[in-house]
């Protein structure tokens, strides 16, 4: 793989490629809110890019932690924007959400579900007898995103779960990219509960690896490329079902908070957006100590006090300079399993 930020976690610093980043995968698994779309409107340049992935011979899935909506609706509504989608290809936590209930619950099984429509419609097609009340003394809740949820299906949830119910979340993103910026996430509905009923739910999308299995199998690919916006969700879940990951920076995370990441949520690449699929992915390299990735370079320092960071010279709004720095604090901190602070030096060049 040709990733310098890939080879820079495990400690080897790679040489200069001219290849386009998708030369090496067969597949590409995207996720959506923050990367496609943010509300319902394409992101600038996202239709295009997924548009060119069939004449290079790379498929193309959509997974998604949003269960407002069915797949079929989704892809309608990625046709729609000009995207390249069948229902098939989408892979979603309500889908998620339901296998999960399935291996735990038999046909029958009396379930509360705090979400959408498009949620209810999975678990009724597992042959799931869905209530409405807790006062039905439901087996199982099982809670996903919808923007309509108020605060008497949040009380409906806990007075089911307190009464004994197994708690499902389809997912836990605190946020979630919207037209006008970012916007509560189910993970924060999910977090209303918690307060209420002292403990977490089993969580069936991302970053659990299973999502992205199924994305896989269904395209019969070897060596896909997951692409997402969340360094919690997509990076992490792609992480832990063995795969390549991407950060794009449309949507929620950033280059510094890539920087930060605990190893666990570490990409293996940073691109601005689809379109840099396309592009031949700078490589870092060493000499004498400092990291370079084109014009931008950095290193890791101690200051007076004996704290970690890293200096900089480049500018922040140039890529490349988070991905050196990324490359640099990562290669001296390998392994980290809480989110890291070093300080971060600016400057025009190293001394």
């Amino acid at each position: 793989m040709s990733s310098a930020l890939l080879k820079a976690r495990n400690q080897i610093i790679p040489a200069v490629s001219t290849n386009i980043l998708l030369t090496d995968f067969d597949a590409v698994l995207a996720d959506l809110d923050g990367v496609v779309y943010a509300g319902p409107a394409a992101i600038p340049g996202a239709i295009e890019a997924l548009n060119g992935l069939a004449a290079r011979n790379v498929k193309l899935a959509y997974v998604t932690n949003n269960a407002s909506r069915t797949p079929a609706q989704v892809a309608a509504h990625l046709r729609e924007l000009g995207a390249p989608a069948e229902d098939g290809q989408v892979v979603s936590s309500a889908q998620a959400g339901a296998a999960l209930l399935a291996k735990k619950f038999p046909a029958g099984t009396k379930v509360l579900v705090t979400g959408s429509t498009a949620l209810a419609q999975e678990i009724q097609a597992l042959g799931m007898s869905v209530v409405a009340s807790a006062h039905e003394a439901p087996e199982v809740v099982i809670q996903g995103f919808d923007p309509s949820l108020g605060w008497a299906d949040l009380a409906e949830a806990t007075y089911a779960i307190n009464a004994g119910a197994v708690w499902i979340a389809t997912n836990t993103d605190m946020t979630i990219p919207r037209e006008r910026g970012i916007a509560p996430g189910n993970g924060t509905l999910v977090a209303a509960v918690r307060a209420a009923v002292g403990h977490d739910p089993l969580v069936a999308g991302k970053p659990e690896a299973p999502l992205f299995h199924t994305a896989a199998s269904r395209l019969q690919v070897l060596a896909p490329l997951v692409v997402g916006d969340r360094l919690d969700t997509d990076i992490l879940g792609g992480n832990n079902a063995g795969m390549a990951t991407a950060l794009v920076l449309t949507g929620v995370d950033s280059g510094d908070s890539a920087l930060r990441a605990r190893s666990a949520e570490r990409p293996h690449f940073i691109i601005a957006d689809l379109g840099e699929l396309y592009a031949p992915y700078p490589e870092v390299t060493f000499h004498a100590g400092i990291l370079t990735c084109g014009a931008a370079a950095a290193r890791v320092v101690v200051d007076q006090s004996g704290r970690q960071g890293v200096q900089i010279a480049g500018h922040a709004d140039d890529l490349n300079a988070w991905r050196v720095a990324c490359a640099a604090w990562w290669w001296a901190v390998p392994e980290a399993a809480q989110a890291t602070d070093p300080f971060l030096d600016w400057c025009v060049e190293l001394p």
